[in-house]
């Protein structure tokens, strides 16, 4: 199935969050409150400031801070996939993810593609437009879809075969198939960190960008292509 699919007519994706602050003092009374009840059969024996590190993860009490895509454009026989990425400001990188999506895939043939994508990214982009009161492109408004009109393919989903109870991260999905490491510098545990003490939005860049790429090179493995060599991408 996925190997009639077009390469040109998916777009690859990841995004970094972080929470909504960079400390949990810093949430007016009321989100405190709600974040210590949504917390709390998470955190077990943590309080939930020292647990508030981990925010990022809801939509709710998080926000997205990059989001790279990339796509493969065919010159001939000539691969290139090409990445870039939107970064800073939540509601501009909203707006300008939502103008690429409406500019260039929107069409009933797009596809977008990340992993652990219908769990994670798909729905924490469409609640954070939401929030920002933005209207939802179509490929994220799943309301009234049927299953197989939604247009979202999900590297994880596809690796678990029918089997729903195995969870298997993009590290060590790329590991078995061979593909170099995303993780060679930070992982998501350290985004936080990094955006709000160290204010590096470069490096967290960099690593979300090398997330889609690993996602899209193990989309090709699971079509049986040969994955992408350095020369093949272009960061633009």
């Amino acid at each position: 199935m996925i190997n009639k699919l077009n390469l040109e007519d998916i777009l690859f994706l990841d995004i970094e969050t972080v929470p909504e602050t960079h400390h949990f003092s810093e949430l007016d009374p009321t989100k405190q409150e709600l974040w210590e009840l949504k917390s709390k059969y998470q955190r077990a024996d943590i309080s939930a400031e020292e647990f508030y590190e981990r925010a990022g993860i809801w939509a709710e009490f998080g926000k997205i801070v990059c989001i790279s895509v990339g796509y493969f454009k065919f010159q001939g026989d000539v691969r290139t996939f090409r990445v870039t990425s939107f970064y800073g400001d939540e509601f501009t990188l909203l707006q300008d993810f939502k103008s690429l999506i409406l500019s260039h895939f929107n069409q009933p043939k797009h596809l977008l593609c990340a992993h652990n994508g219908k769990e994670f990214d798909f729905p924490y982009i469409a609640r954070r437009m939401i929030i920002h009161a933005m209207e939802l492109p179509n490929k994220l408004n799943l309301f009234g879809k049927k299953p197989w009109e939604v247009p979202h393919l999900d590297t994880l989903d596809l690796w678990k075969f029918g089997d729903y109870k195995n969870y298997t991260s993009l590290k060590l999905l790329t590991n078995v198939l061979g593909i170099p490491s995303p993780k060679d510098d930070i992982d998501g545990s350290e985004v936080g960190r990094v955006y709000y003490k160290d204010k590096d939005i470069n490096r967290i860049v960099v690593y979300c960008e090398k997330d889609t790429i690993a996602v899209a090179q193990i989309f090709l493995r699971l079509r049986g292509d040969s994955i992408l060599e350095d020369s093949e991408i272009k960061h633009i």
